[in-house]
């Protein structure tokens, strides 16, 4: 599954050695190198799609976090400013078209990068659900693994496909690819009525909405993911956190082998590459059919 070819950037690194990870020493070359192994499978899900992103200038032990969805002073001209076409007047977006804009991301500590379910190709057609599985403090890996594999039947019982990546986080994203027809109304109701769908009828296991007084036990399924201008942690992103966590795309095989959502980390995932036989979302687009 690695590819033999790691791509080449014009965007040269300042700093190369600041440690973004201190505890795990990772630093902004071993980002930049952790990229540009994972570019080939992660570009689909990252390119010409309006981006929020998490920059921490001094790394995840830094005082100053920044969530940005627009530009700020100084940023690398390979990170493109975009306008969006409901709001022409007001602040440009953001986008990268290939792996130099992502090494400018690099460059400017983002350490985080969330997408839009959509690209700037079709704005208002939405080409991806993604449902959040969010579990409480109390609840165990396996009830996490369990719900995701009930997502995965109800969304298999309309006729869509299901893949499934750690969040890097606290949980599972189950995630769903569309022929980009539907507006964001019907992808977000949608993806709400399953939500609820599986609130109602176990109520003693998930919840539909984010209420922290009743989190203990329970696993939110989170569908906000899905609204006009929302977004959700790109499949291959790393997260800001202790032990340098990624969002990896898995197999639904391998899902009970996972010892849990921060399983993966920059230090493991290069072995990944090398052992497996194929990307395990390398059908993700070729599944999409529209929301019917």
């Amino acid at each position: 599954m690695s590819p033999k070819n790691p791509p080449a950037s014009e965007v040269v690194l300042t700093h190369p050695d600041r440690l973004y990870w201190p505890d795990e020493g990772v630093s902004k070359q071993g980002l930049a190198d952790y990229y540009a192994a994972v570019w080939p499978f992660m570009a689909p899900y990252l390119v010409n799609r309006p981006l929020a992103l998490l920059r921490l200038p001094d790394g995840i032990k830094s005082h100053q976090r920044f969530f940005q969805k627009h530009a700020w002073k100084g940023m690398n001209p390979h990170i493109e400013e975009i306008a969006d076409p409901q709001e022409t007047d007001g602040e440009r977006l953001l986008r990268i078209v290939d792996f130099n804009g992502l090494t400018a991301l690099v460059q400017s500590a983002v350490l985080e990068i969330h997408p839009w379910g959509t690209t700037t190709d079709n704005w208002e057609k939405p080409d991806m659900i993604t449902m959040d599985l969010d579990p409480g403090e109390d609840v165990a890996w396996s009830a996490v693994i369990s719900a995701a594999l009930d997502v995965k039947a109800r969304l298999e019982a309309r006729g869509l496909a299901a893949f499934v990546k750690t969040s890097g986080g606290k949980g599972l994203h189950v995630v769903t690819p569309l022929a980009p027809k539907a507006g964001w109304a019907e992808v977000k109701d949608f993806a709400h009525s399953l939500a609820e769908s599986m609130s109602t009828e176990a109520p003693d296991k998930y919840l539909s909405t984010a209420t922290k007084a009743k989190r203990g036990g329970h696993i939110y399924i989170d569908y906000l993911r899905n609204g006009r201008g929302n977004t959700a942690v790109a499949a291959y992103s790393t997260r800001a956190r202790p032990g340098a966590p990624v969002s990896m795309p898995l197999d639904w095989s391998e899902l009970n082998e996972v010892s849990g959502p921060a399983a993966f980390t920059l230090a493991n995932v290069p072995q990944r590459l090398k052992t497996r036989p194929s990307d395990p979302w390398g059908g993700f687009f070729d599944a999409a059919v529209p929301l019917q």
